[in-house]
């Protein structure tokens, strides 16, 4: 499906008086960052409030998230994000059309938390982009939800090219074999994405 394919039906759904939120879901190495950098350009140029959103400004400290009690793949699944944050200090806000509070963002090179403003009036387009947005954690959160489906071998290149900070080669593929690969194989299992997705690129 092209971009403006996309950018259509998000419009067709678009009123002047909510704040639409679009979900850009997908595993890790799809190309999700892309894509909805792609989508946030493509509708301000529109004339559209258009916000860009990273799940993964929304993760727990590494204290948290890497508790050795528990095997990598479900401190990844499990103990990674901050749904309810996201959900009470955004979300809740955004679909009672109001402006959100500045808010925590994670700063991964400091491992702590930054507060930010970010302007989201009524009206506006948000766009989500991250792994396991149709998680139950987050229902209710999205209006549109986009799936890019790619497969594993082809985004495992892609990271080794991308996650050097994790690593040489062998570190990045150890990592993805038993943090990142299992925790996807969960979700996939569990919610079946593609299928519930609105579109699937």
């Amino acid at each position: 499906m092209e971009i403006n394919d996309i950018i259509g039906k998000i419009r067709s759904l678009y009123k002047i008086d909510q704040t639409l939120v679009i979900g850009i879901d997908g595993a890790g190495g799809a190309g999700k960052s892309t894509i909805s950098e792609q989508l946030r350009l493509r509708l301000s140029e529109l004339g559209h409030n258009a916000v860009l959103l990273h799940i993964d400004d929304f993760i727990h400290p590494k204290a948290v998230r890497y508790n050795d009690d528990y095997p990598q793949w479900e401190q990844y699944y499990y103990l990674q994000w901050r749904y309810d944050y996201f959900m009470q200090e955004l979300i809740a806000p955004i679909k009672k059309g109001a402006q959100p509070k500045p808010f925590e963002l994670y700063d991964k090179e400091n491992d702590k938390y930054i507060v930010c403003s970010c302007d989201i009036p009524c009206g506006s387009i948000v766009i989500v982009e991250g792994v396991f947005l149709m998680r139950k954690e987050l229902s209710g959160a999205f209006d549109y939800m986009i799936y890019i489906d790619v497969p594993q071998k082809e985004r495992l290149e892609r990271v080794l090219k991308r996650d050097g900070y994790i690593g040489d080669r062998d570190a990045i593929i150890k990592k993805y074999s038993e943090r990142y690969f299992p925790a996807e194989d969960h979700y996939y299992k569990a919610y079946k994405p593609k299928e519930k997705a609105d579109i699937v690129i």
